[in-house]
């Protein structure tokens, strides 16, 4: 149950993005910093699993546990909101409509690390990588907005 979301997240975010690298993405102008393409796919394979581990280990608890639903649902929110991140940027070849959407992505991963955290400190650190990582996506973001604009 808990690899399913994280699957569709992982799978809808390749759909969007892989038909956009080239030569959309390829020929935009970046800032320092960026990682070669193939960097991409192993980073967003062990954040997607470390997701589902952290994601398994709040829904094995007791459903009555205080806070379990609402870290649930700010999970599936930021779920969504990663997912339509590749659709922003990549599917709309939008850096501003990505930047829009990738601000409150981290808004959400940050509230859900620190949701999980108090439920389950490995659920916690199992999502902290992708808080760092959506930062850096952020930077990423602005700056290939700037550059390009």
């Amino acid at each position: 149950m808990a690899a399913g979301p994280v699957l569709a997240a992982a799978l809808l975010g390749s759909f969007a993005t892989t038909p956009n690298i080239a030569p959309w993405y390829d020929a935009l102008a970046k800032p320092p910093l960026t990682p070669p393409n193939w960097a991409f796919g192993p980073a967003w394979t062990t954040l997607y699993v470390l997701m589902a581990c952290g994601f398994y280990r709040i829904l094995r608890l007791a459903p009555a546990t205080p806070g379990r639903r609402a870290a649930i649902l700010v999970f599936c929110a930021q779920l969504v909101l990663n997912a339509a991140w590749s659709f922003a940027f990549f599917g709309a070849r939008s850096p501003l409509f990505g930047l829009v959407v990738i601000a409150p992505l981290e808004a959400l991963v940050i509230a859900t690390t620190f949701l999980f955290h108090r439920l389950d400190r490995a659920a916690g650190y199992a999502l902290a990588p992708t808080a760092f990582w959506v930062a850096f996506a952020t930077y990423l973001n602005a700056g290939i907005f700037v550059l390009n604009s």
